[in-house]
């Protein structure tokens, strides 16, 4: 605590004065560091703010590739179960295919068999109708020299 001088009719005023303007100066140095921690403070809660709410979109963001990361393996999950049926299925229609084709050529040898039989039934009947014609025509050209040796 400040003394002051003594003088007539109290302290001294220059002493006084120069202690008020002290004073005066403190209390305004103090209210400008008042003034400038509120700023810090609004600042600092600005600041708590944005990172709160910087800090909900992390989590959103977290949350959407989180969602990605499922979705990309169920993808993932969902592609190779197409492959796998996608195999099978080539598996079926290949074996089918393979059914099928046998199928198509054991009727088509029977078909052959069938055609290549009556090619030789036919082979054979036109061998026995040129031999009946030839013989035919033989006994007509005995006949015809038979004819001419009664005419004679």
């Amino acid at each position: 605590m400040e003394k002051f001088t003594k003088v007539l009719r109290g302290y001294d005023p220059l002493e006084v004065n120069a202690f008020l303007d002290k004073i005066i100066n403190q209390v305004e140095v103090m209210v400008n560091e008042n003034k400038e921690k509120d700023n810090q403070i609004k600042d600092l809660l600005k600041m708590q703010q944005d990172y709160l709410v910087l800090k909900d979109k992390v989590v959103s963001f977290q949350n959407m590739e989180d969602t990605l990361k499922r979705a990309i393996l169920m993808a993932e999950k969902t592609s190779e179960q197409i492959k796998l049926t996608a195999h099978e299925e080539r598996e079926i229609i290949v074996n089918d295919a393979k059914k099928n084709a046998s199928r198509i050529v054991n009727e088509a040898l029977i078909k052959a068999e069938g055609i290549e039989k009556e090619a030789d039934m036919l082979k054979r009947n036109v061998k026995i109708f040129k031999k009946r014609l030839k013989e035919i025509i033989e006994t007509q050209l005995e006949l015809v020299d038979d004819i001419e040796k009664i005419d004679l």
